[in-house]
């Protein structure tokens, strides 16, 4: 479980993340990201109706995503938040290739300390 203090949560956030932010993306997921000024980085995961139409899978995207997060959150760079965006690819995709690719475009991002 992502602990409550890495969560991004309000909707003015998300928005100034969207507005001001760089985005990294490949087929199955991508994320936007922006300095917050903070001592801890915080993520917002976005899987949208067009994903699925089955809460059920929404939101174990939600939950695996979160799980990937919380193993890697040692390895991530304080002071930026960060927006995950899914793309319809993901459902095919298992936990593996999913924690490789977040890994990937955390990389790319600059966002891993490793």
């Amino acid at each position: 479980m992502l602990p409550a203090s890495f969560r991004l949560t309000k909707d003015a956030d998300i928005k100034r993340v969207f507005a001001k932010g760089r985005g990294v993306f490949d087929e199955v997921c991508g994320l936007k990201y922006a300095k917050n000024g903070m001592k801890t980085s915080r993520f917002a995961i976005v899987v949208g109706i067009k994903i699925s139409k089955k809460a059920v899978d929404r939101n174990k995207i939600k939950r695996r995503i979160r799980a990937i997060l919380a193993k890697k959150i040692d390895l991530l760079l304080p002071g930026y938040d960060v927006v995950l965006l899914t793309r319809p690819q993901i459902l095919s995709v298992g936990f593996s290739e999913l924690e490789s690719r977040i890994y990937k475009g955390l990389k790319k991002a600059n966002l891993c300390a490793s």
